[in-house]
């Protein structure tokens, strides 16, 4: 495997597109945004002021697949329906994106990869910066292991290539749904909650309001997981049941804001940008989290599910005043 499609030039896609380009690999960009093709094609792909790799970039429109491409899928969930109706069944599809869509779930996916370092790229522009250290997890999905030589191969080659350049630490493992899960478990307090209140991730734990909201879906993300018999990994400092044991009383939590502070600090959260255009990835966090829940009460996710779908609908801006509806005020 030596080519590789990357479909979506975001944080995530810029990045991992260049450390494969530093890796040996030819990279392909499919990206819907003309300004950011036009811009990808004239002065290559960048991160944090590193030279440029060249690359080819295509917009999404003229895009046609070959039936035996590996292709990356970096959009957000919400573009995903459009990409996959364009597949032809023999790619190999590999997303690395945050949540969960039910529509990749019944793709027959072997591998995929989740992100937890940030990068924020420039919005017309294929130039990113990682604005927090992290790893590249990749694996099976879901399988608890990979049986199949050509995937072992391919994931082996991502692997290397990836490592390369250094931008970020790349782990191969069996299943990659447990790291997915405990992104999500965080993805779905910070995202909705930071971009509802206009808040960059660091302020939700300097917003008393926010930070109890924070902590609060925290808890409950954590217990659903955990109910629904998930099993989660370690992403970050911490695992997922140390977080909940420091979350468990109120007043330890607070004293120990510290500890979450250094991954929130100097990040945005993505879902901010969404929100004002009336379309955001709610639906494969928070409400996959209440449909996994079932019958369980999850009061937190619900109200915020709730506020974010009414900031949708009536193009409601963010602010501070949110909290006070998500109060009951």
């Amino acid at each position: 495997m030596e080519e590789i499609t990357i479909v979506g030039a975001g944080g995530i896609g810029c990045a991992v597109g260049y450390a494969l380009q530093t890796g040996g690999m030819a990279v392909t960009f499919v990206e819907s945004n003309p300004e950011k093709v036009a811009w990808g094609n004239s002065h290559g792909v960048r991160v944090d002021r590193r030279s440029s790799q060249r690359a080819q970039f295509i917009p999404f429109a003229e895009w046609h697949p070959n039936a035996g491409a590996t292709i990356l899928l970096c959009t957000k969930c919400y573009d995903n329906a459009c990409v996959l109706e364009r597949l032809p069944d023999t790619v190999t599809l590999i997303p690395i994106q945050n949540g969960f869509d039910p529509a990749l779930g019944k793709s027959a996916l072997a591998l995929e990869g989740i992100a937890s370092f940030v990068s924020e790229c420039h919005p017309r522009q294929t130039d990113t910066r990682i604005t927090r250290a992290g790893k590249l997890h990749l694996g099976g999905h879901g399988n608890g292991t990979i049986t199949h030589d050509r995937l072992k191969h391919e994931l082996a080659s991502l692997g290397e290539a990836l490592s390369q350049a250094r931008l970020f630490k790349v782990e191969l493992v069996p299943d990659i749904l447990p790291y997915k899960h405990t992104k999500l478990m965080y993805n779905a307090a910070i995202s909705p909650l930071a971009a509802a209140a206009g808040l960059h991730n660091g302020q939700l734990l300097s917003v008393p309001a926010a930070r109890r909201w924070f902590f609060d879906l925290l808890r409950e993300n954590y217990t659903i997981l955990s109910e629904a018999g998930v099993t989660l990994g370690k992403v970050g400092p911490f695992h997922p049941h140390t977080v909940s044991r420091i979350l468990s009383s109120r007043i330890i939590s607070r004293m120990l804001s510290w500890a979450f502070y250094p991954s929130l600090r100097g990040t945005y959260c993505s879902m901010y940008a969404d929100l004002p255009a009336g379309r955001t990835e709610i639906d494969y966090y928070n409400r996959y989290l209440i449909d996994l829940a079932g019958n369980r009460p999850c009061p937190a996710n619900r109200r915020i599910y709730e506020l974010v779908k009414k900031m949708e609908r009536e193009r409601i801006p963010p602010g501070l005043h949110v909290l006070k509806e998500l109060d009951g005020g």
